[in-house]
């Protein structure tokens, strides 16, 4: 699943996988959750292309599940150890830095 947002120059990339829409995501220690929703990360599957075409062209972006983040790491948009878990659930943002 995938949505790109724009939010003034920012173009913000926010893809998981689809299984994971709807889920409740344990945060911390306190009871908390967090929603994957649709209305952040879409209500459309894309195709690994056009995944990878939206993500050359992110200013940030927020990449939820194995399958997602392994296609983002085969193609250099993350590296090893560059992870962290959300509930149990691989999870990495990005932020492109101008140069």
């Amino acid at each position: 699943m995938m949505r790109i947002h724009r939010v003034r120059a920012e173009v913000v990339v926010a893809a998981c996988d689809a299984e994971l829409l709807g889920r409740e995501l344990p945060v911390g220690e306190q009871g908390r959750t967090v929603k994957v929703s649709s209305h952040f990360y879409g209500e459309r599957e894309v195709s690994v292309e056009e995944l990878l075409w939206a993500l050359e062209r992110a200013t940030v972006a927020n990449l939820l599940g194995e399958r997602v983040l392994r296609i983002a790491r085969e193609h250099g948009h993350v590296v090893d150890g560059a992870t962290s878990q959300l509930g149990g659930v691989p999870h990495a943002e990005i932020v492109a830095m101008p140069g």
